[in-house]
């Protein structure tokens, strides 16, 4: 019992941050890479590149209540969920983090990225930012990157160019964007999405450094 005990932790201190395994183990881990910032500004068009471009990287699947727009699939972009199915798995404590934006709910299931980063594969958590800000508080060896509009005027136009919410919804993320964009200093990284293949390329380069990182698994941050 105390070895499976001592096992369980161990698992769970790769995603937490804590030293409980060697240095060997940690250097042979994945990283958790979060990338978020307003909605509207490209992390899923950047970070879809960036997975083309990147071996050994993995995109986590976040479960989500919204409901599913035209093109999505099911288990590959979002795990749709309803509200009391979403509530379900909160109250177990399934998720690494979970917000609410825009009258929806996001989670990141723990025990899916778990797995991968033991494997070795660093996994890129597309996120809304009350999500990362939940990350940045529990997984202080996770790499934050904080992806922006060029302006606030670009920002609207791409959303306005969806097609897929009401005037009001979008007012409501422009809102939300504008005090997001205030926490951007929390963040290891900023990247300026004006254009998109320069910032798929300023996102490699990050993750790049980052595996030749060493690996103590006793950060904290400020």
């Amino acid at each position: 019992m105390k070895a499976k005990t001592e096992s369980i932790v161990a698992e769970q201190s790769i995603i937490r941050g804590t030293s409980l395994l060697s240095s060997e183990e940690m250097d042979s881990l994945g990283s958790l890479i979060v990338v978020t910032g307003p909605s509207g500004v490209g992390k899923g068009t950047v970070t879809g590149g960036l997975l083309s471009l990147v071996d050994k990287l993995e995109k986590s699947v976040s479960v989500t209540t919204r409901p599913m727009r035209e093109g999505e699939i099911e288990g590959k972009d979002y795990f749709f969920r309803t509200e009391e199915q979403f509530s379900t798995m909160r109250k177990q404590g399934e998720f690494l983090e979970y917000a609410e934006f825009a009258g929806f709910h996001y989670g990141t299931p723990e025990s899916w990225v778990e797995e991968k980063i033991k494997s070795g594969i660093d996994v890129i958590l597309e996120i809304e930012v009350q999500g990362a800000m939940q990350v940045r508080e529990s997984c202080p060896d996770a790499v934050l990157i904080f992806l922006s509009p060029p302006s606030y005027e670009a920002l609207e136009e791409r959303l306005a160019k969806r097609a897929t919410e009401s005037q009001e919804r979008i007012a409501l993320r422009l809102e939300k964007a504008r005090e997001e964009i205030k926490c951007r200093h929390l963040f290891d990284y900023e990247v300026i999405n004006d254009n998109i293949e320069e910032a798929i390329g300023n996102l490699a380069h990050i993750v790049y450094a980052e595996r030749l990182k060493i690996k103590t698994g006793d950060s904290e941050r400020p």
